[in-house]
């Protein structure tokens, strides 16, 4: 560890240098790459020189314990040894973490999709609720939110919507919602007072770069047609809706947000790089999950991940057991306790896979 840390601590040096250097500054690209890489280093590097720090103390206070003949002064090396000690032992842990690897996509935005799934109207309406609670989580966090496509019933519910969330860490909070969602109550159409179970799906796919994915155009059937909808403002007379199918893949996108045909197509390629970026990334990690299961679930769309029960008022995430009895605030957007027990479930694995190596 201790020499990867030094290898860490010596590129961020360069870097500093390069920072600083007019030449580099001039160019402008290259000088936020160099910013960035250093900046992503720095908390690192500041946690090993608080480890040496500790570290060259303990030795100092060896040194002098072996020669001191004063009993009091012996007492007070032998304290500082143990709280070096101690100390030493604190940031080699916080060091384990920082040297996990790091999640590529954990800084990008997102681009949700939630599906209705097996309950008809029930089903649509609770997947209504759930992009209602990922909007509030997001404005909570005082992110942006744009609707991309939305399916709406005329009961209220929605049988599909994909919306994007843009803002600091939005994909390294919400990359663990992805799976089956399913929800216990009794619905409203529903006279004898019997709980239903449903289910809806939530798919989380980080807004990719042109860089990341190449799409070649004759790998693509673009079509345009009217928007359509349940709600009269989402419906207009002109072909502005895009149709966007990858004929390698199969995978469909529509968009009908805009009134312009221009920003449905950038809004619909956004998405299907996204789509693309994920696709390929899932059959690789799959792959990689037969040989290790070090995750908490991040991918899976046919896992059932959590089910939100009315009548007990809880909320309970199967994938790591963690129950909270506060659904409706939950619902509001408060799931911040949920996401927080995923992320320390989820590095507590990596670092137990990591010793194991």
């Amino acid at each position: 560890m201790i020499g990867k840390l030094e290898g860490i601590k010596q590129r961020f040096d360069v870097l500093t240098e390069k920072i600083a250097d007019p030449a580099v500054i001039a160019r402008m690209d290259e000088w936020q790459k160099i910013a960035k890489e250093r900046a992503d280093m720095e908390e690192t590097v500041n946690k090993y020189i608080e480890y040496k720090k500790y570290e060259n103390d303990k030795k100092a206070a060896e040194e002098s314990l072996a020669t001191e003949t004063d009993s009091e002064m012996k007492a007070g090396y032998e304290e500082e040894i143990l709280n070096c000690k101690k100390q030493l032992e604190i940031i080699t842990e916080e060091l384990k973490i920082l040297l996990l690897p790091k999640d590529p996509n954990d800084d990008k935005n997102v681009i949700l999709e939630i599906r209705g799934g097996a309950g008809g109207e029930e089903a649509a309406l609770f997947a209504f609720e759930l992009y209602r609670m990922y909007t509030r989580y997001a404005e909570r966090n005082r992110w942006k939110v744009e609707e991309i496509d939305i399916n709406q019933t005329e009961l209220g519910g929605v049988k599909e919507v994909t919306f994007s969330i843009s803002g600091k860490g939005a994909y390294s909070r919400l990359k663990y919602e992805s799976g089956v969602h399913r929800v216990q109550r009794v619905p409203e159409t529903e006279s004898q007072g019997r709980v239903h179970t449903s289910t809806s799906t939530v798919a989380v796919l980080p807004e990719v770069e042109d860089v990341e994915v190449n799409i070649e155009e004759k790998d693509l059937i673009i079509e345009t047609c009217r928007s359509s909808g349940a709600g009269g403002q989402h419906i207009n007379k002109t072909e502005s809706c895009i149709r966007m199918v990858h004929i390698p893949t199969g995978i469909v996108v529509n968009c009908q947000d805009e009134r312009s045909q221009i920003k449905n197509r950038e809004k619909a390629m956004k998405v299907m790089k996204s789509r693309l970026y994920d696709y390929y990334n899932s059959k690789y990690m799959s792959e990689y999950a037969e040989n290790r299961k070090s995750q908490v679930g991040t991918g899976d769309r046919s896992e059932r991940i959590r089910t939100y029960n009315y009548p007990q008022g809880r909320v309970t995430d199967h994938r790591i057991g963690f129950t909270l009895y506060n659904l409706p605030d939950f619902l509001m957007g408060d799931i911040d306790e949920m996401i927080d027990a995923l992320a320390i479930s989820d590095r507590e694995k990596k670092l137990a896979s990591q010793n194991d190596d």
